[in-house]
Formats: structure tokens, C-alpha cells, sequence
């Protein structure tokens, strides 16, 4: 597991140059938003890397964006695991959260600026999409906390900057972080805001998966991290914010206080409508004398926050399945990096010990997710190997018998749904059965013996040496 705090992972993240620096001057509202961009669309995966503006005009501070989830190697390297170790560390975790420790003092919270001292521009916050966002936007780990319980919640709410000292916070209705800021506003008080840059990879990991309401992000993080992770006292409210982050921007949101919030480009890949949303005054700005700025690229997929995403919540429903609802035979899940928050392609592994068993583990899926497309395969078959998806659903699957759609789901940022006559947006899901639904023969490859055998042939003719033999060693493998 990967020690420490974001520097240390920056550090070796560009040792292995999965992470790149600008040293020329950028202009923050144009160049930062279109070079993350090229990045993602213009790159295949395993090409792609984190991108580090040393001078960003104006700003006191260096921009990260990519960094954490520029490719699934990045992914596994935040977390200190090979690609393959993912799951089972998030497993891990899952099953056993640290307890999060406060201490008094903090390297965050070295430089504190309150009153006419706050100011965000001094902090290199981009526009995201040059030329179509509304404002420049702070993209990363919110915490507030429910007043009722004491629990804090954590999450990613986009948060316009209307000026140097209030913001414009995408708190929806419906989330858990809205939930949080109604309890204080019945009792007629602000609620207590803080924006953390720069925190442990593990934070941020922990933050963008769908956890249950209730548990405390910090908790997963700390499970992530193998060690608790430090939290202090925010200098302007009662917060609990982690201690080794870059910076802290402290705030309140204010009842009734409401301004617009968009357009802004969003991860299903359009532009965001504009709507009302709460007024958050900042209080307070700390942050590490040399403090580095982080802020998660999103917008049209793929970007960094759909393969943190779908990385985190593949592992999530894995652990779901397998310690919540009992389905003890799934293998393996995978999301698409596509759409990792909603809208998703999911499969999932399994061995299946009765008729019909994929079909339920479907719809259950279905209705506990926000995945749009669900498939169900044997636990031979590589979820993230698309070559072994083309293959069984073309060999597996009857469209007529092993499709199913499902009506009534919820699809507010489904842009393929149109609103009913109320105005609600209900959309559907597909299920598909893609495990062996009869008896087949043995797949047609001679026994691994000969295979073996061949090779010295191969080999004394000089050819290519065979570097992926991963999906032949399954089928060799295969029972079937």
C-alpha cells in the first residue's frame, strides 16, 4: 500500500511517467481545460498521463489534474497494488475501515487566511471547458457533516466561483450532501462547508464511489490507505478535514441563499443545464506553504473522474454482492471507463448454481445501481477483456430469450430520455444473460499439451516472442 500523502504519489507517479509537467506559463481559463482534454480523447488508455502546470498566471501555486486516474495503472499505483489487486484491496478495506485520528496540528494548515485576507484567486482554479462553462469550477472532495448523527459525509460537488469570496455548490437535491445542509437550515444556521485539495490518494478514491448513506468516506480511505488518516479541526467551523491535504477552503452554505449554477460540462458528455442551486460564503482559506493545487478533470467521458469511478464502484458492488447479498460464486466485476457514476456498462462474473441465478443477480443489479447495462457472464470469462465479451455474446446469447429491459428507473441525466407529461424522466435498463445457457462442446482448441509442444517450433523459427497469453491459458483452461 501506498504511504503518505499526494506528494509522495507525485512523485513517483512522474518517475514513471504517468504524470508530465508544463513549465510554461498557462493561462488558466484556456490552456489547462483543453490540454487535459487531448489527453483523454486524444490518447488510448494505456497512453495516457497526469498533466502538472508549474506556472499558472496569476495563481501562487502549481495545477494537477489526471494524475489519479489518467489510466488504470494509475489507479492501482494511489493505491500501492497491481492492476489485477484492485477488487480484492477494496474488498479488504471494505471489511475492515480505520477509524480516522484528530490530531492539533497540521501541515495543511500551516498558512491560515481569514477575513480580507481570503481571496480564491490567489489558487489556480481552471475553467474546465473554455468557452462554454459558465465560471471557473472547484472539482474535489467536499465535506460537510449531518448535525443530527455527528457523521460527516464526503463527495464530489462541483462548486462555481461567483467571486473571490463566495461560491455557487452543486448540491442537489437528492444527495447526501444536500440531506446534510437541510438538517442545519430547519434549525435556522448555516451548514458548515470545506472544499479538501490535495488530500491522500485514498481520500480522493473513497469519495467518488457510491457508499451507503451513513458510512463515513474518511473510514474507507483510511481502510485504503492501511493506516487512519489523519484529521484537524477546521479554523472557522467544526469539520474534521484531512490533515496532510494541500489546501482547505472552509465555508458555510447560507439558507435560502440560492444563485445560478451552470452550464458546466458534465460526465455523461453534454453541457449542464442551468439551475438554482446554494450560496456557500468561504470563511476561510489554509493551506501548506508550498501547496499544490489538485483539481479532477471531468466533463465529456472518458476522463480522470469516470475511470476513478468506475475503478471504485466495480470494487464496491463486488463487495455488495458478495457480502450483502450473499452471492458467494461472483468472481470478478468490471465497469466500463466510460460512464463510471451512472449510465454504466456493467459485468460481473460468476459461477451460477441454479436456473435462472444470472437473471436475478441482473435484476437485483438493476435495481441497486445506477448501471444502465448490466451483462452476466461465466466465471471463466476476463470481464475486462472485450475480445471474451464479443465472444460470448455472440455465442452465448439469444437476444429473444437472454435480453431483458426494465422500465421505471429514475434518469434525470440520461440525455436519451425525454421527460412524461409531470416532467419526470423514467428511463430503462438492459440485462443481459451472456452465461452458457446449455451444454457446449469443449471450445475447438487442440489440448494445452500440443499447444505447448508447438511453441519450440515457434520459437526456433525466430518469431515474435508471445507476450499476451492470458486469454489462451483461460480457454486451455476451460472445462468446457
Amino acid at each position: 500500500m501506498l504511504g503518505g500523502d499526494l506528494r509522495n504519489y507525485l512523485e513517483l507517479a512522474e518517475r514513471r511517467e504517468l504524470l508530465r509537467r508544463v513549465t510554461t506559463p498557462v493561462d488558466r481559463l484556456l490552456e489547462p481545460g483543453c490540454l487535459v482534454k487531448w489527453v483523454f480523447q486524444g490518447l488510448p488508455l494505456e497512453q495516457r498521463f497526469g498533466l502538472r502546470f508549474d506556472q499558472v498566471a496569476g495563481a501562487d501555486f502549481p495545477l494537477v489534474t489526471g494524475a489519479l486516474g489518467a489510466t488504470v495503472q494509475s489507479y492501482a499505483l494511489a493505491l500501492g497494488v497491481e492492476p489485477a489487486q484492485i477488487n480484492d484491496h477494496w474488498e479488504r478495506a471494505l471489511l475492515a475501515p480505520r477509524t480516522p485520528v484528530t490530531v492539533a496540528q497540521a501541515p495543511c494548515q500551516e498558512v491560515v487566511r481569514r477575513g480580507v485576507d481570503v481571496d480564491l484567486g490567489h489558487l489556480p482554479i481552471p475553467m474546465w471547458t473554455p468557452g462554454r462553462d459558465a465560471a471557473p469550477y472547484i472539482t474535489t472532495c467536499v465535506v460537510n457533516r449531518d448535525p443530527r448523527s455527528g457523521v460527516q459525509n464526503m463527495g464530489v460537488y462541483r462548486t462555481l466561483v461567483r467571486d473571490a469570496r463566495s461560491v455557487v455548490v452543486n448540491l442537489a437535491p437528492g444527495r447526501q450532501g444536500r440531506a446534510c445542509a437541510e438538517a442545519d437550515w430547519a434549525a435556522g444556521r448555516p451548514a458548515p462547508i470545506a472544499w479538501v485539495i490535495g488530500a491522500e490518494p485514498s481520500v480522493y478514491l473513497a469519495s467518488v464511489a457510491n457508499l451507503p448513506a451513513g458510512v463515513d468516506e474518511v473510514t474507507i480511505a483510511g481502510g485504503l490507505k492501511g493506516e487512519a488518516i489523519d484529521l484537524v479541526r477546521c479554523v472557522s467551523n467544526e469539520l474534521l478535514v484531512p490533515a496532510r491535504a494541500e489546501i482547505i477552503i472552509e465555508g458555510e452554505v447560507l439558507p435560502g441563499d440560492t444563485a445560478p449554477e451552470g452550464p458546466f460540462g458534465e460526465s455523461a458528455g453534454y453541457m449542464s443545464d442551468v439551475e438554482l442551486r446554494p450560496v456557500a460564503r468561504i470563511t476561510a482559506i489554509t493551506h501548506r506553504r508550498d501547496a499544490i493545487y489538485y483539481g479532477l478533470a471531468s466533463q465529456i467521458p472518458p476522463s480522470e473522474s469516470t475511470i476513478l469511478q468506475s475503478l471504485g464502484n466495480a470494487a464496491l458492488i463486488r463487495y455488495q454482492l458478495r457480502h450483502i447479498h450473499g452471492e458467494t460464486t461472483v468472481r470478478d466485476c468490471w465497469i466500463d471507463l466510460m460512464f463510471g457514476g451512472g449510465a454504466a456498462h456493467l459485468v460481473v462474473s460468476l459461477r451460477p448454481t441454479r436456473p435462472g441465478h444470472a437473471r436475478e443477480l441482473g435484476r437485483l443489479l438493476a435495481r441497486t445501481t445506477p448501471c444502465k447495462r448490466i451483462t452476466l457472464v461465466d466465471e471463466d470469462i476476463d470481464v475486462r477483456d472485450r475480445t471474451d465479451l464479443d465472444w460470448v455474446m455472440s455465442s452465448h446469447v439469444d437476444p429473444q430469450r437472454d435480453v431483458e429491459v426494465i422500465g421505471g428507473f429514475p434518469a434525470a441525466m440520461d440525455h436519451a430520455v425525454s421527460p412524461d407529461a409531470q416532467g419526470k424522466k423514467l428511463g430503462s435498463k438492459l440485462v443481459i444473460d451472456a452465461t452458457r445457457s446449455l451444454d457446449t462442446t469443449p471450445v475447438s482448441l487442440p489440448p494445452r499439451a500440443l499447444m505447448e509442444q508447438a511453441l519450440s517450433t515457434w520459437r526456433a523459427a525466430g518469431w515474435p516472442e508471445i507476450s499476451d497469453r492470458a486469454r489462451l491459458d483461460r480457454r486451455l483452461s476451460s472445462k468446457r
